[in-house]
């Protein structure tokens, strides 16, 4: 004879609540992870220039501008790589333009390569994740201001990096 459990009913509506909440959660606390650990190719967000240039070693920091196939857009990056001292603030700028008939709302996100110097990238200024609106055929620079954490000369692991690629794609945005 199997017993009945009263509670039984009252724990599944707890756990399926619960994994809906964690799913309703997880982008947002992924992001925040990224931004916090350089996870994933995350860059840092920094709140302030660097004011300290560690040594004379340069790093090639290249750049690439991807579009999604439904944003009717042309976005490419003003440079295509620079050098950069670590600790020195840089600035590179991007441009987009809206090839189409219609007012179109885009928004980028962005990568670090390799993954493994994400953490001392430092984005001061930067136009991802937030909505940028083009009129038609209007076009638009886009700058970001960036450098390289001084710890990155101290880091053993990035002995070898001579190059670190940031990389941003747009999307439409559309509101939900």
């Amino acid at each position: 004879m199997i017993k009945e459990d009263k509670n039984l009913p009252i724990i599944l509506v707890a756990v399926v609540i619960s994994m809906l909440g964690l799913a309703y959660a997880s982008v947002p606390l992924y992001r925040l992870i990224c931004q916090k650990t350089g996870f994933g190719g995350t860059p840092q967000k920094a709140f302030a220039v660097s004011d300290q240039i560690e040594g004379s070693r340069e790093i090639t920091v290249q750049f690439v501008a991807n579009t999604h196939r439904n944003l009717p857009w042309k976005f490419k990056p003003l440079q295509n790589e620079i050098k950069v001292r670590i600790g020195e603030n840089k600035l590179a700028y991007y441009f987009a333009e809206n090839i189409s008939d219609l007012p179109v709302i885009g928004m980028a996100t962005y990568n670090i390569s390799p993954d493994k110097a994400a953490i001392y990238f430092n984005k001061v200024q930067c136009f991802c994740f937030e909505q940028q609106l083009l009129k038609p055929k209007q076009g638009m620079e886009m700058p970001v201001l960036f450098f390289l954490n001084p710890e990155f000369a101290k880091d053993p692991g990035l002995k070898d990096v001579k190059t670190i690629t940031l990389s941003y794609t747009f999307f439409e945005y559309k509101k939900r």
